[in-house]
């Protein structure tokens, strides 16, 4: 399959906003209402961690994972040699979210975001049967990015069977991608930090994933450092971040990246409930894509590109937000994306 795929396929996109994934609350249909109902161009199937193990970020990609399985212990997450409790666990709780995204998209045509974890995250978080971080071992990273791409073709298609007006959008979940590439990920037992992975490795195992996936690719991460060029030639069409997070060093990243067609999911709204007193983001949306705007002067690109290529999202996840903030944030994503089309400057 073609890594060509591209954001610009979405024309709807323009002025665009959608959330990360996770939601609070353990409600299915309440957190599908929400997630469908914030957002006219981009819904995304939300996540309830909430609910329990299987139904954290880990849990549900790892029950996605085709020939392997995974386990909670209590030092986390270990694969096992048989599927357990929380694998069916995941694959219920995800059972249980697709039916409700399939009963609020009736008739629903357009684009819409589905959101797994990433092969290196994965990797930095799932401990072997010995007790070791995958990531330690180079052909286990490489059997988890092969088995995933095998689950989230499986997914994609499930997907697209519940709601066939959809055009869907991946967004591949990488926190732990930064401390990877640093050697910053600690050991089982905490002691020490494993060795950091080539970031050639490391882009060709995104590469890998992306090419075998027939749907744009964006990659979520809500940590500093996010390696734009590297995830840019691995062909994702598009990087989330926290935007926060971004410096002036990373300006020319994030230029050659936006030339080059890339997508920028800006991570503008907070993630968790703010005073109205002390969050632009809460008390005016328009005021909280104000550094999204700086940024472009500053790039030097023609305002009227700016809806065009920047979408808005909150910082990261809103699973330990509240119900009422979550929605609201949602809500303030959506008209704050739409202020970058009619106030681009």
């Amino acid at each position: 399959m073609s890594n060509e795929h591209s954001l610009a396929e979405f024309p709807d996109l323009i002025g665009a906003a959608t959330g990360i994934g996770s939601l609070p609350g353990t409600d299915a249909r309440e957190a599908a209402r929400t997630a469908t109902g914030a957002f006219e161009h981009l819904p995304f199937l939300p996540e309830l961690p909430a609910r329990g193990p299987g139904a954290d970020m880990i849990g549900r990609s790892a029950g996605l994972l085709v020939e392997l399985f995974a386990q909670t212990e209590p030092s986390g997450w270990r694969f096992a040699d048989r599927p357990g409790r929380d694998t069916r666990r995941a694959h219920s709780w995800l059972g249980e979210d697709l039916d409700a995204l399939e009963e609020f998209t009736q008739d629903y045509r357009g684009a819409l975001k589905v959101q797994a974890v990433g092969p290196w995250t994965l990797a930095a978080t799932i401990e072997l049967k010995h007790g070791e971080k995958a990531l330690a071992d180079p052909g286990a990273c490489r059997d988890i990015a092969g088995s995933l791409t095998e689950g989230l073709r499986r997914h994609l298609a499930e997907v697209r069977k519940r709601v066939p007006g959809a055009h869907l959008v991946l967004q591949l979940d990488e926190p732990s991608l930064p401390a990877v590439l640093a050697g910053r990920v600690k050991t089982a037992s905490g002691f020490q930090r494993l060795r950091s992975v080539d970031r050639q490795v490391a882009e060709e195992v995104l590469r890998e994933l992306v090419r075998g996936l027939d749907a744009p690719v964006v990659v979520h991460s809500c940590a500093p450092d996010v390696p734009i060029p590297l995830l840019r030639r691995a062909g994702v069409a598009g990087v989330s971040l926290d935007f926060s997070l971004l410096t002036e060093r990373q300006d020319d990243d994030l230029g050659e990246a936006v030339e080059a067609g890339t997508a920028i999911f800006a991570g503008v709204v907070p993630a968790t409930d703010q005073p109205a007193s002390q969050s632009k983001a809460v008390s005016d949306p328009a005021g909280s894509v104000q550094g999204i705007r700086t940024l472009w002067r500053r790039l030097g690109f023609a305002p009227e590109l700016l809806g065009r290529r920047v979408l808005v999202t909150p910082t990261c996840g809103l699973a330990g937000a509240s119900p009422e903030y979550a929605r609201r944030a949602l809500s303030l994503a959506a008209r704050a994306a739409r202020s970058l089309v009619d106030n681009p400057e």
